[in-house]
């Protein structure tokens, strides 16, 4: 009996069949800004669940960017392609009110705001790592590959990850400094 194909491949021919290499992103299509942040994520040293949720992060769409691929009530459906444990860290990224969660991600106890119910709660620390690193790596993919991003949000990210720095990975970190720190001129 042939082995199953890994959950990446399997995302990937989802995000395919989902049109992803055809929806426009910085840096060329949606499919290609995925693979670059599960690809930073391996870099960093990420555990393959984290990876592929970098894969699939915007597959219900962000509060960043708005275009879903599937609905949030299709979260089985998903789940069923890259596992549970994924799929939890897709949706708590599609999920996140940025504006309400942002300013104490960090903080033990502070509330995490679901943009799609309203809803409050406080995730486990394993979780706010996942996030933090998700979020970095999706970031850092934005102002490696647009300049005029970087020089437009690259300060405010970097005053972000280090509000977030005692969430993320030493690898996560320096790469934000590296990137954003310098905000280097194209």
């Amino acid at each position: 009996m042939p082995a199953s194909p890994a959950p990446a491949d399997q995302a990937v021919a989802l995000l395919r069949r989902l049109g992803a290499a055809d929806i426009a992103h910085p840096g060329g299509t949606l499919l290609a800004h995925l693979q670059r942040v599960q690809g930073q994520l391996a870099a960093w040293g990420a555990r393959p669940a984290l990876q592929v949720a970098g894969l699939c992060h915007a597959f219900y769409g962000t509060d960043g960017f708005p275009t879903a691929l599937l609905s949030p009530d299709s979260r089985t459906e998903l789940a069923e392609v890259i596992g549970a444990e994924a799929e939890t860290l897709v949706y708590l990224y599609a999920s996140c009110d940025r504006r309400a969660t942002y300013p104490t991600l960090a903080n033990a106890d502070g509330a995490f705001r679901n943009r799609f119910t309203g809803q409050l709660h406080t995730p486990e620390p394993h979780l706010r790592r996942d996030f933090a690193e998700l979020s970095a790596a999706n970031e850092l993919d934005l102002a490696r590959t647009d300049s005029v991003f970087r020089e437009r949000w690259g300060a405010e990210l970097l005053a972000l990850f280090t509000r977030f720095q005692p969430l993320l990975s030493q690898p996560a970190w320096s790469d934000c400094r590296a990137v954003l720190a310098a905000a280097p001129q194209d």
